[in-house]
């Protein structure tokens, strides 16, 4: 009876060997279109230095007019064109530039089709996108054929299609296309983003980034109420690049490491609906974004990331930024603070301290002397200019600066394509995994191949 039972059990493995699915089985694949022919990547891309740097804005509303603000503060600026849908705004920009002293900007209103007059313009340089979402990646993709960079604000792209499309468009034309995001020059992510490359959080095994924002008092704000038709017809992370942006820098994605798989999951959707019914008296029965989503990464050296979304509870504003690394931990929101071995921390700081230990946030006093000491040097000359421009405390004009410094002195940008491709992918993919039961769905590899072929994050200088 026992040799029975042991050849049933032998056969039992052997059939569920068979007929079980392997675990990369379970992973939902993404297309890779093979590179075109002639076609190389545009890794450290670089282009013939812009002594004077002419700009053209395309949608001026709640982006748009800072980033002309800020603009006017970097020498080496011309401002030669202004585009945006609504008159008015065009108009309002121009006056501020007349009252600067600065000359008028060529105008273009009018229709949401105006803005392929800009991109035919024969003086720009570098074409400045800050319209609805939807905009982002065909002005972008025109913009480059039509022989200008292009910088394009937050999600640059918002399906597969289109990131494709700027992936391949940078690498047919030789063009820069970076992703306006500013969070990766917050002062707390540069000084940390250092304090990683120089080992004094060891290696970095996990991080979490979010953006938690009520902006149910801003949603009548967007024109055309574009912001919330997005989130009623999408589900999954729907504005992922904030958080995730600085953690791919701090784990070198694309730079020695890759982003693998993801997997998602959400609430249903609540307080939207309850919204839009409230103030506009109208009853949505399919509303696609969750009130919270959540989404977990796996990276090829074996890392991870986590990700959260949610524009519409009641809670305090987080973009979270957390490194857990081999030595150390950094977190931003809602504390903000570092947790270190006391051998990691330099001598000349631990010795005036007592009972430093990763099991706490080091002292104020400490935080303070590792932030002076671990100052990213491309923040160090321009801190004071930057807080007094401002945008977020000043990284928005540290954004535009390294933008236009990197231009100006011809050297590669501090984010190419494959960041913003990278950064904007969890909008379609992690609808596919709450669409399929929260199934792991595949991250494409959008360099095709050159995912190693640098060694680690260095900004230009």
């Amino acid at each position: 009876m026992r040799k029975i039972l042991f050849f049933l059990l032998v056969l039992f493995i052997i059939i569920a060997s068979c007929t079980s699915p392997k675990s990369n089985d379970r992973v939902i694949k993404t297309e890779v279109p093979n590179r075109p022919d002639g076609q190389t990547d545009v890794l450290q891309l670089r282009s013939e230095p812009i002594p004077v740097v002419r700009v053209a804005f395309i949608g001026l509303g709640m982006r748009g007019y800072d980033a002309v603000n800020r603009m006017t503060n970097i020498d080496g600026v011309e401002i030669v064109a202004l585009c945006d849908v609504i008159e008015e705004n065009v108009k309002k920009v121009n006056v501020e530039l007349e009252k600067k002293g600065l000359a008028k900007a060529l105008e273009f209103f009018g229709d949401t089709a105006v803005w392929r007059k800009v991109t035919a313009l024969p003086n720009v340089d570098i074409v400045y996108i800050a319209t609805d979402w939807v905009h982002h990646a065909v002005i972008g993709v025109q913009a480059m054929k039509d022989g200008k960079h292009v910088a394009i604000e937050v999600p640059a792209a918002m399906n597969m299609n289109e990131i494709w499309a700027l992936i391949n468009t940078s690498e047919q034309t030789r063009k820069h296309c970076m992703q306006l995001e500013n969070c990766v020059y917050d002062f707390f992510e540069l000084t940390t983003l250092n304090m990683v490359q120089q080992g004094l959080l060891g290696e970095i095994i996990h991080g979490e980034g979010a953006y938690i924002h009520n902006l149910q008092p801003y949603w009548d704000l967007y024109w055309n109420d574009w912001r919330m038709k997005f989130n009623q017809e999408h589900r999954g992370d729907v504005y992922p690049t904030h958080g995730l942006g600085p953690v791919c820098q701090a784990m070198n994605i694309h730079r020695g490491d890759k982003l693998n798989y993801l997997v998602s999951v959400d609430t249903k959707a609540i307080a939207n609906p309850a919204f839009i019914k409230e103030k506009r008296g109208i009853e949505v029965k399919d509303f696609r974004n969750g009130d919270h989503t959540t989404t977990l990464i796996s990276t090829e050296k074996g890392k991870s990331i986590l990700i959260e979304h949610n524009v519409t509870s009641p809670r305090p504003y987080s973009r979270m930024y957390q490194l857990t690394g081999t030595k150390g931990f950094a977190n931003k929101y809602p504390v903000t603070g570092y947790a270190l071995e006391s051998d990691a921390i330099d001598i000349e700081i631990a010795n005036h301290y007592e009972n430093i230990n990763a099991h706490r946030f080091v002292t104020k006093d400490v935080k303070d002397a590792l932030m002076e000491k671990y100052k990213h040097p491309i923040a160090k000359d321009i801190e004071e200019t930057a807080k007094k421009v401002g945008g977020h405390g000043g990284m928005d004009f540290i954004m535009d600066y390294r933008l236009v410094y990197c231009l100006q002195k011809g050297l590669p940008l501090d984010m190419d394509v494959y960041d913003l491709a990278e950064w904007c992918c969890l909008i379609p993919l992690t609808e596919i995994s709450l669409n399929n039961n929260s199934a792991p769905v595949e991250i494409p590899d959008f360099t095709r191949g050159g995912w190693n072929k640098l060694d680690g994050l260095k900004f230009a200088q």
